[in-house]
């Protein structure tokens, strides 16, 4: 088997242990690593960075796609190796080090990270970490499971450090789409013009020079964690399925809509599950991850193509998808993140996003990082690139967490990712606040009579008439505009202002 994954003449000489590989990463280094939504990460390799760093003084940079799996993020803040860590992350351990000060996190749009890097504007990379599936006969890199920012740092480092994963399935060989754009000022046009447009190479080309070790391992992806739907994400998904037969029926989109693309979690896998049984077809994907709810469509054949940069899987459906791979690799296309995430791409095909959002207030504005205004969650991940340019821009959302005392609506999010100018659609449990077209004061009115929780909607029309007395465009009783965050951190609940 090693022999047919790895074809690189010579490769032997390059073979070493996970301890041998991460002695070539010294203390201060910029590090990429494989990995996008827990999906395709190096794994052998940052364990053994992880031993090694409690033994000696040993802290880098680190650079990935988006969040890793196999609990690497966790594991390396304990032994101290993150100093600073970009673009996003969802590990409770790192997070808490992110929030406490003691790692510095840079919550990055997920197109952007290669192209700054590109341009000398994050520094150098030093070593590129990827799990591969295959290497070719010219030294060319096989991803697994994602592409994320892989092909990039692998081209831009000084050296690669391959981890050869065995356990990956060898049918992944050909799934990949690896294009790079060109160097400013003189960048040709991205090619691609629909879901399925294949533009590039089916591996990471390298110089085979730049390979320093080849680590043979044997692991798996973590599975992940979305929860099945429940009747808050079915009427969710409902409302969704009703606005889009009225787009049809205006003539704003067709039946087979308009290229789908949903964010990671339980709340937009949910949504787009809800599409296996609505009346669309011939459906296409043009998205980052492809979770259990794009095989589930690909199987109910309402789903003709899906276009993403990693596959994040439930056991069972990983087990299902990655045994017979065969039976979708016509129908997939796995390819590097800042061409799942283009700006250009995005508005070109007019995709319809659907993101999560953690919080929203009346005018529209969102905020998907920030728990209070002050405490990192994950990061924006690729919302930002998909809201700012798709067509339809939807943003989901319960009305109610911590069963009651949040409101997920308020008066003004405490942290603004998406303004209110890249909202068009806000959809709740209750219902769903179309926002194109409105003022901020019809914005308003809106949003509370559609989606604010029955619970809270007295509370905040009370507050909306008060800022209209007061006057302005985009009405606030600034004293209190944040009273409903300040209730909840100094009362634990939002219903002391009710």
């Amino acid at each position: 088997m090693i022999e047919q994954r790895c074809r690189l003449p010579g490769w032997q000489a390059l073979e070493m242990s996970a301890e041998q590989a991460a002695g070539l990463i010294k203390d201060g280094m910029i590090v990429g690593m494989s990995g996008f939504t827990r999906a395709g990460e190096a794994k052998a390799v940052p364990h053994a960075l992880a031993g090694r760093a409690r033994n000696e003084p040993l802290s880098i940079t680190l650079m990935t796609g988006a969040s890793l799996g196999n609990d690497l993020d966790k594991e390396l803040t304990e032994a101290g190796v993150l100093a600073r860590r970009m673009p996003f992350q969802v590990d409770t351990t790192l997070r808490k080090a992110i929030n406490d000060g003691k790692v510095m996190f840079i919550d990055q749009h997920l197109s952007e990270t290669v192209e700054l890097l590109r341009n000398q504007q994050l520094g150098h990379m030093d070593v590129a970490v990827v799990e591969a599936c295959a290497i070719t006969e010219e030294g060319g890199i096989v991803p697994t499971t994602s592409v994320g920012n892989s092909a990039s740092y692998a081209i831009l480092a000084d050296k690669v450090i391959v981890e050869l994963n065995l356990a990956a399935p060898a049918e992944l060989e050909g799934l990949h789409d690896i294009y790079i754009p060109g160097s400013r000022p003189h960048r040709q046009p991205i090619p691609v013009v629909a879901p399925d447009s294949r533009i590039g190479l089916p591996y990471i080309p390298v110089d085979p020079a730049k390979i320093a070790a080849i680590v043979v391992t044997h692991g798996k992806d973590s599975p992940s964690t979305v929860l099945p739907p429940d009747a808050d994400t079915q009427r969710i998904a409902d409302h969704l399925i009703a606005f889009f037969q009225q787009e049809v029926s205006a003539g704003r989109l067709t039946p087979q809509l308009l290229p789908l693309q949903a964010g990671i979690g339980t709340m937009a896998n949910a949504v787009m599950s809800g599409l296996a049984h609505g009346p669309f077809e011939g459906l296409s994907m043009y998205s980052e991850v492809l979770q259990d709810s794009t095989f589930d469509l690909l199987d109910s054949g309402k789903l003709l193509f899906a276009s993403g940069c990693s596959i994040t899987l439930s056991p069972e459906r990983n087990e299902q998808v990655m045994t017979q791979l065969g039976r979708y690799r016509d129908r997939l296309i796995l390819r590097p993140q800042e061409l799942s995430n283009h700006p250009g791409i995005v508005r070109r095909l007019g995709i319809i996003a659907i993101n999560t959002a953690l919080e929203a207030d009346i005018y529209g504005n969102v905020n998907s990082t920030h728990v209070c205004g002050t405490r990192m969650m994950n990061g924006i991940g690729g919302s930002g690139d998909f809201a700012r340019n798709g067509q339809l821009s939807i943003f989901v959302t319960k009305s109610l967490a911590k069963g009651g005392d949040v409101s997920s609506f308020v008066p003004f999010v405490s942290h603004v990712d998406h303004t209110e100018h890249d909202v068009d659609i806000l959809v709740s449990e209750h219902g769903l606040a179309d926002l194109r077209g409105l003022a901020p004061r019809e914005r308003a009115r809106t949003i509370i009579a559609h989606c604010v929780d029955p619970l809270y909607r007295d509370a905040l029309t009370a507050y909306f008439e008060e800022a209209c007395q007061r006057g302005g465009h985009t009405p606030h009783c600034l004293e209190k505009a944040l009273s409903w965050h300040l209730a909840l951190e100094q009362h634990g609940s939002m219903k002391t202002l009710l």
